[in-house]
């Protein structure tokens, strides 16, 4: 005879789902939209994914039910909806740069919209449970609709991009499913919190095969975060995307995968697993120092921002290998004012955006199209120097705080001589990416400008992204009285979930 299951939908306590229904909803809502009718202006689009990001974001802050929900798959405590904030926040402001003046990009296509909710959920699912089966879902939802949208862009770069990010996210989907498969193996549970208790208990039994998943987790995991040696795809897909988007990627996927292996290695940090703890250190030091490294020699500033953007994921990872309570408010303190700063700086490469535009052959988003600037817009040549400044770690802007914060987090960390070596890397690594982000600075005030017939300067702005740039301007200069609210608001959060 058959067993009968009997399921009281009341206790699936879907409210741990509503902010990811929400947002596919919307997706589904843009993509009904655009079948009736094909002729609606795509600032229609852009207000519709606002408002359900928006929704979204009520029902996360407003969240109030049970932390496990939906047979237990779901987990949303205070690190899930600490991270959905951040997301949904930082998903709004990117999309709103899509009130560009020109016309000629994927921003036409409503489907663009329904893509990026889509990405949004997925990123949602991630941060939002600690089942590797759950992760894995929300991974691939976001990743798929990710390759789409770059591939959309359109250009023979974008096209080359699009297949590098595809073959290459495809190969971590496979690191992920064996990792996934090893730890199942093992422990005989997919859930985090399961397999840490299993693997304590059994003193970290059957260890080279536990070995072994943790390398294919580092493998997948590296690629979504860009650590060295699993960056290669980076500058060539940042470059084939439109600043706006290539902002997008360089933070907003980057925090639920940072949550990811949060969840996943804080079971060996915390249990001073050695060779993971090598491991890690190794991937941090290398990834701060070859991003920098690489940085140095481009004169793109788009790729410049892309491998710079490498440096920064390592200098988070070794928050992570530190895995104090101050570490981790770290993480999200440091990607916060990172994300600031790094949105202004893709926002005035977006905003100046010109197709048809080049100095001396080259690129808009070369550094010698920058030359002279201060003669061209004073206040423009400015911001933008303030927003490389603040990415660059100089006082008083932004990113400063959350660079100060993790290298204090490293010195009051146990371990002192280890965490000592880590900070001092970190101060360095600080030190080397002041030269190249002072680079565009040197070339805005201090180089003569080539007279273009195509101007470049504001080809493509709009009110709604100056007033956009400007807020993050504010923000970044005034980051000094933001720094002890966030702190506070982050590390209430951490610490009702025991990190």
């Amino acid at each position: 005879m058959i067993p009968v299951i009997s399921v009281d939908f009341m206790e699936l306590n879907f409210q741990t789902l509503a902010p990811m229904i929400v947002a596919l909803l919307g997706a589904l809502v843009i993509i009904c939209i655009d079948l009736a009718n094909k002729h609606l202006d795509k600032s229609l689009y852009i207000m519709l994914t606002v408002v359900f990001l928006s929704i979204d974001l009520v029902l996360v802050y407003g969240f109030s039910g049970a932390v496990r929900g939906f047979f237990d798959i779901m987990l949303v405590d205070g690190i899930s909806i600490l991270a959905q904030l951040t997301l949904l926040i930082l998903s709004i402001a990117f999309v709103l740069l899509a009130f560009g003046k020109q016309k000629l990009q994927e921003y036409r296509y409503p489907e663009y919209f329904a893509l990026y909710l889509f990405a949004v959920a997925g990123f949602q699912f991630m941060v939002s449970s600690d089942s590797l089966i759950m992760i894995f879902v929300g991974l691939e939802t976001a990743s798929i609709a990710i390759y789409t949208m770059v591939a959309m862009h359109n250009r023979m770069k974008t096209i080359e991009a699009a297949i590098k990010y595809f073959t290459m996210g495809a190969l971590a989907t496979a690191f992920f499913t064996f990792g996934a498969m090893i730890f199942y193996a093992v422990t005989g549970t997919v859930e985090l919190g399961k397999v840490s208790e299993i693997l304590v208990t059994s003193d970290f039994n059957n260890y080279a095969l536990i070995l072994m998943g943790i390398t294919f987790m580092l493998g997948a995991l590296g690629f979504k975060l860009s650590l060295v040696p699993f960056h290669s795809w980076v500058p060539d897909v940042y470059e084939g995307s439109t600043a706006a988007f290539a902002g997008f990627l360089a933070i907003v996927p980057k925090i639920a995968a940072f949550v990811v292996v949060l969840r996943i290695f804080e079971i060996f940090v915390s249990a001073e697993d050695i060779y993971v703890q090598t491991a890690l250190y190794i991937i941090a030091v290398v990834t701060m120092t070859m991003g920098n490294l690489m940085a140095l020699s481009q004169t793109d500033i788009k790729r410049m921002l892309a491998f710079s953007s490498i440096s920064h994921a390592g200098f988070v990872l070794c928050a992570i290998l530190i895995g104090t309570t101050q570490a981790t408010t770290g993480i999200f303190l440091y990607w916060i004012l990172f994300a600031i700063a790094n949105l202004g700086a893709f926002g005035i490469l977006w905003i100046n955006r010109n197709k048809n535009a080049s100095v001396n052959g080259q690129s808009p988003n070369s550094i010698h199209a920058y030359a002279g600037l201060v003669k061209k817009s004073p206040l423009l040549a400015a911001i933008m120097a303030m927003f490389m400044l603040s990415l660059a770690g100089v006082p008083p802007f932004s990113v400063f705080w959350g660079k100060l914060y993790l290298i204090g987090a490293a010195v009051n960390a146990d371990h002192l001589s280890f965490n000592m070596y880590l900070a001092l890397i970190m101060a360095l690594n600080s030190a080397i990416a002041v030269y190249y982000y002072v680079k565009p600075v040197v070339f805005m005030f201090f180089k003569e400008g080539t007279e273009v017939k195509d101007e470049v300067i504001l080809s493509n702005s709009t009110t709604m992204l100056q007033t956009l740039l400007g807020v993050f301007a504010i923000l970044s200069i005034a980051s000094i009285f933001l720094v002890e609210p966030l702190i506070e608001f982050i590390s209430y959060y951490v610490q009702i979930s025991g990190y």
